[in-house]
Order: C-alpha cells, then sequence, then structure tokens
C-alpha cells in the first residue's frame, strides 16, 4: 500500500487508461498536474486514500482486451497518433464549438452572462492551441523522430538548436498547464457542462461538444505529459550516455 500511495497519479493513468475514470470522478487532474502522488492529491482534496484505492482495485482487476497500451509503444509511433488523431481532432472542432458558442451568445447572452465568458475563454484557447501544436510538429516532434532513428540506427544526433529536449517539454507542458485551468474556469462557468433549464437542443449540443473537447484534451495532454516527454526525455540521456561510452572506446 506504500508503494501505491507515493506512486504518482500520472503513472496510474499512463499504466492504465481506464484509471482515469476514476481520477476525473474525484475532480483529480491526471493530465496538467499528473506529476503528484496519490497521497498528496488524496490530503488536499479531502479523499479518504483507502476509497480510492479500492475504486482503482475495482477498475484495474476487470479483464479488458480494448484497452490500448500507449506505454508500449514506439516514441515515433505515439508522435504520429498524437499529430494525426488528437492535432486533427483539436483543428477540425474548434471552429465548430465556436461557431455554436456564437450562436448561443446572440441568442442566450442576455440572460446567460456566462456564456460571453465562455465563448471567450474558448477563443483564447483556440489560438493557443494551434500555435501549440504547431510548434510541437516543427520543432518538437521532429526531433524525437530523429532520436528514435538515430538508436535504431547507431547514429549520434546532432544536438539541437534548443540545447536539450527537456527546453521545449518545459514550454509545451506549461502550455499545457495554462489550458487546463482555462478548461477548468470554462467547467465552472458550465456546472460541468450542464445546461440550465431553460436550455434548447442547440444549447445542449454544445455543452456536449466542450465536454467531449475537454475530454479529448485530456487525454492528449495526457499521452504527451505522462508517456511521451518523460520517454523523451529518458531517450536522449540514453543516447548521449552511449555517444560518450563509444567515443571513450574509440580513444
Amino acid at each position: 500500500m506504500e508503494t501505491l500511495i507515493k506512486t504518482k497519479v500520472g503513472q496510474f493513468v499512463a499504466k492504465d487508461y481506464r484509471t482515469a475514470v476514476v481520477f476525473s470522478k474525484h475532480g483529480i487532474d491526471f493530465c496538467c498536474r499528473g506529476d503528484r502522488t496519490l497521497e498528496e492529491v488524496c490530503n488536499k482534496n479531502g479523499i479518504e486514500i483507502e476509497h480510492i484505492l479500492e475504486s482503482l482495485n475495482d477498475v484495474l482487476t476487470k479483464k479488458d482486451d480494448t484497452a490500448i497500451d500507449y506505454q508500449s509503444w514506439p516514441l515515433d509511433l505515439l508522435a504520429d497518433y498524437i499529430e494525426k488523431t488528437h492535432h486533427r481532432y483539436v483543428e477540425e472542432k474548434i471552429p465548430i464549438v465556436t461557431q455554436y458558442l456564437g450562436k448561443l451568445c446572440k441568442v442566450h447572452g442576455g440572460r446567460h452572462q456566462e456564456l460571453l465568458e465562455i465563448y471567450e475563454l474558448f477563443h483564447q484557447a483556440g489560438g493557443e492551441l494551434t500555435q501549440h501544436m504547431k510548434k510541437e510538429e516543427i520543432i518538437l516532434f521532429p526531433f524525437i523522430r530523429k532520436m528514435v532513428t538515430s538508436l535504431a540506427q547507431n547514429n549520434t544526433v546532432q544536438p539541437p538548436h534548443f540545447g536539450t529536449v527537456e527546453n521545449p517539454i518545459g514550454m509545451m507542458m506549461q502550455e499545457h498547464d495554462n489550458e487546463g485551468e482555462r478548461f477548468r474556469k470554462i467547467a465552472s462557468l458550465t456546472d460541468n457542462y450542464t445546461p440550465p433549464e431553460d436550455a434548447c437542443n442547440t444549447y445542449r449540443v454544445t455543452f456536449s461538444l466542450l465536454e467531449e473537447f475537454e475530454k479529448n484534451l485530456h487525454l492528449h495532454i495526457h499521452l504527451e505529459n505522462n508517456i511521451l516527454f518523460p520517454k523523451a526525455v529518458e531517450l536522449e540521456k540514453n543516447i548521449i550516455e552511449k555517444s560518450k561510452t563509444s567515443s571513450l572506446v574509440k580513444d
């Protein structure tokens, strides 16, 4: 039990994504803030550790042949998957959700002033996420793929202009934190995406799209923060160490 409570939340989810349901139910951020131990989050949120361990055990002991083991994927494959699945999703959904929110503001903004703030927050998220993903696609992901190829072919990797992979990763993680905070505000303003009693069908569809967007973003950030980024840092260290060893042998 001591080992489990000292385990980071992100590690639970990285090992089995089904545990994300347990953490989400208790309002625990497993993606942007997955570097906290189970003990830390339980103490902070006033949750009984035994209760959450029981819930985690219920999930983990159920057999699920459809679960995806992202941990076992090669890093270049994981980067490709994130780009082609999650980046593409964000690009496609931003204009759709923005359009729906715009309609809500025009029709219901007078009675529900919070819609105007939700629109502004999502508009900001759209712009920031678009820039964020481009930086990953142009700078970070290509270098991760280069490292994977280098290791497979036993070649050296030229030091990147950004010094170490930890530098862009640090920036990406900070931007993830910003989006996590932004969507916590959106969730609060929408009462966790619960439409008001006078909501029309468009209102309900919009909130449903927003909730889906947030859930997708949580998985997106989790895959990067808790799996891709730590493994990329470790891979770079291994390549540097291997290069040093090779140089000593030649000398």
